[in-house]
């Protein structure tokens, strides 16, 4: 039995445990250990890759199953969030106990980007779309922002059942939208090669830094528009020559 094998597959199924319990934090109206096991999901959903590279055992089941344990992670527990959110906002649309499952187009969304990517032969070196990963951890970040901010202002966006639902749709169309996103990954050890990386971690540690939980859409928000200014200043490059 070659037990190497199993290992990248292992990860992935502990990364689909991440999910479940944070599907359970959520439940209890835990959204801060939620975020934790999602983040932790996250952790191990980039690590089953390297380990099947580095192991030399890549295969379609491991394809199938990252998927499959992304679903939950980064597609269910997101969708559930929202749910949650709808279901307790102060400034309501409509008074129908069926509006708050709107929340689940996410699930919907993250679903449809998980099957085109398996299939989507441009995504090998980059995105085209947010990726669920992202995603899911700007959806989980709101009722912590939520949560621990004094701002009055906050309270009436984040507890606006008309805001969530733009939040909603917005985070549906931009997991499919035909909008290339940089990869974090490195392929070449040079500062050249990822210098836009390089600056977008270091952006990060300091919005983490400055605003805590607030950073996180911050983040996703900032790799959005440098990945279409990047695109944008690459084009203009081809161009030239």
């Amino acid at each position: 039995m070659n037990i190497k094998k199993h290992i990248p597959n292992s990860i992935t199924l502990l990364n689909l445990l991440c999910g479940c319990i944070a599907l359970v934090f959520v439940t209890n109206s835990d959204f801060e250990m939620a975020f934790y096991f999602v983040c932790l999901g996250i952790f191990l959903d980039f690590f089953d890759g390297f380990f099947a590279r580095l192991l030399k055992v890549s295969g379609p089941l491991g394809l199938q199953l990252d998927s499959l344990a992304d679903m939950v992670t980064s597609g269910v527990v997101p969708g559930y969030v929202m749910f949650y959110m709808l279901s307790n906002s102060q400034h309501e649309i409509s008074a129908s106990p069926l509006l708050p499952y709107l929340g689940f187009i996410i699930t919907l969304g993250s679903c449809y980007r998980l099957a085109v990517f398996n299939i989507d032969t441009r995504q090998t070196n980059s995105f085209i779309g947010l990726p669920t990963p992202a995603n899911a951890l700007f959806i989980l970040s709101l009722p912590l922002v939520l949560k621990y901010s004094d701002s009055l202002i906050t309270l009436e966006i984040f507890t606006s059942q008309w805001v969530l639902l733009i939040i909603t749709l917005f985070s549906a169309y931009i997991l499919n939208a035909e909008i290339p996103l940089f990869s974090l990954k490195v392929k070449k050890f040079s500062f050249r090669h990822n210098a836009l990386q390089i600056g977008f971690l270091f952006l990060c540690f300091l919005l983490l830094f400055f605003f805590q939980y607030a950073g996180i859409p911050l983040i996703i928000i900032c790799y959005v528009l440098l990945s279409i200014v990047s695109n944008k200043f690459l084009l203009d490059e081809k161009k030239k020559r």
